[in-house]
């Protein structure tokens, strides 16, 4: 078990490592290519790209991991079990975006630039669901090489397109640009799907009684699914009004929209990316402690999971503090080596701090789902939800530009670690 676990914390660190490397390069890339107001436009939509990818989901790959790790059921039924739901919620988003994206651009975001981003949005989110859905398999499985390469060759994929399409695309219009770049995720992620598949069992035999809907599978994945993704949601939601509050609230007291698109660019394509990058350690962490702690938690094993957790989080401040004093003191030289920008360098000094609460707040989450308790994480979600969104509402008439919104974002970075701390902590009470 505890080879298993190291040995899979291992992988995922360095694909995440790679992965997050590339991911920064496709930033920047992306940020030479279409300059600081094609960033801030991309970011304008990406909040509703997030939303709908989240609500897509359904919590199914959450579900799909924990369930598969108990190895108590039979796993190809529950793995085509879920993949109906999936794809009916999909339909159903697919027609709701067509439909309002209208409203979403021009009422919403007050910006008629990100009409055909969010149209391309309904394109993207199948291909995302089933890419996730087929992970969570190998998750299950505690199998974490397929991930790792299909990540990579995601990423891969997504860079190239973004190389050889943008600038034609840009010719045309930066609307079309951005819409670009939300549709490229089409082709990386069946990249993807196809490397998960070739990892498949060569032995693998699908019967008819595999492809039969399970009722008890679908009740199963849907207790999990269903206050996973409310908890995504409601988080989900709270980053999609981000924006919208913002951009109305700074526009009705007397801001421009040129400056709440370059300030709101830089903050989220330039500070929040790079403050968050020793996310991929603990995210790696995470990702293997959820088949682990479903187990050991199924089995009463409070200690094992208590031990883990607490190996995660203290591995993930031993990187994380380090990071967040080199922020801190080289806030600009960061900046322009890797954006050639000094822009946001007070956000930077601001933010780097709080972020040390971010970075064990994903095990804690994770923690949360493998025990079975991801009512508590939404919760939590909620919490921090309503206090970002009213406290970016209410500061933001104070005059102070962004900062009302990075005030809001710290308050609720401490609210949600905090709770899901406390819940944990409550989890494993027969420890102590």
């Amino acid at each position: 078990m505890k080879e298993k676990f190291i040995q899979s914390t291992i992988i995922l660190l360095i694909g995440g490592f790679l992965t997050k490397i590339l991911g920064m390069i496709i930033k920047i890339i992306m940020s030479r290519l279409i300059g600081t107001e094609g960033l801030g436009l991309y970011m304008l939509i990406l909040p509703t790209f997030s939303l709908f990818i989240g609500i897509s989901q359904f919590g199914m790959p959450v579900a799909l991991s924990k369930l598969i790790a108990e190895d108590k059921k039979n796993n190809k039924q529950l793995f085509f079990s879920v993949i109906p739901i999936t794809l009916l919620v999909n339909i159903c988003l697919m027609l709701i975006i067509i439909s309002f994206a209208p409203i979403l651009s021009h009422n919403l975001l007050h910006n008629d630039l990100t009409y055909y981003g969010i149209l391309a949005i309904a394109l993207v989110i199948p291909f995302t669901s089933i890419s996730s859905i087929c992970r969570s398999y190998f998750f299950g499985k505690e199998k974490m090489l397929p991930h790792v390469i299909s990540n990579l060759v995601e990423d891969i994929v997504r860079l190239i397109l973004m190389i050889l399409g943008v600038s034609f695309f840009l010719k045309k219009g930066i609307q079309y640009a951005v819409c670009f770049i939300i549709l490229s995720n089409i082709i990386s992620e069946a990249a993807s799907i196809l490397i998960l598949f070739i990892f498949l069992p060569k032995n693998v035999k699908i019967k008819k009684t595999d492809l039969k809907l399970d009722k008890t599978y679908i009740k199963e994945s849907l207790e999990i699914g269903i206050p996973t993704t409310a908890g995504r949601l409601i988080g989900s939601v709270g980053y999609f009004l981000e924006p919208i509050i913002l951009s109305s609230t700074l526009h009705y007291i007397g801001y421009q929209n040129s400056y709440i698109t370059r300030e709101y660019g830089i903050l989220s394509g330039y500070v929040m990316p790079l403050i968050l990058l020793p996310s991929f350690f603990t995210l790696a962490i995470s990702q293997a402690l959820l088949p682990i702690v479903s187990k050991e938690y199924a089995n009463k094993r409070y200690h094992s999971v208590k031990k883990k957790l607490s190996q995660a989080i203290t591995l993930s401040l031993i990187i994380g503090i380090p990071v967040t004093i080199s922020f801190v003191i080289f806030p600009d030289f960061l900046l322009n080596l890797i954006y050639h920008t000094k822009q946001g360098t007070n956000y930077i000094r601001f933010l780097a701090p709080v972020c040390l609460f971010q970075y064990i707040q994903s095990p804690l989450s994770s923690c949360l789902d493998a025990m079975g308790k991801s009512h508590e994480a939404m919760i939590g979600t909620t919490l921090g939800m309503i206090t970002r969104t009213m406290l970016l509402f209410l500061l933001s008439f104070l005059k102070i530009g962004l900062w009302g919104l990075i005030i809001a974002i710290s308050i609720n970075v401490f609210v949600v670690t905090i709770h899901n701390y406390k819940k944990v902590k409550q989890a494993l009470q027969p420890t102590s």
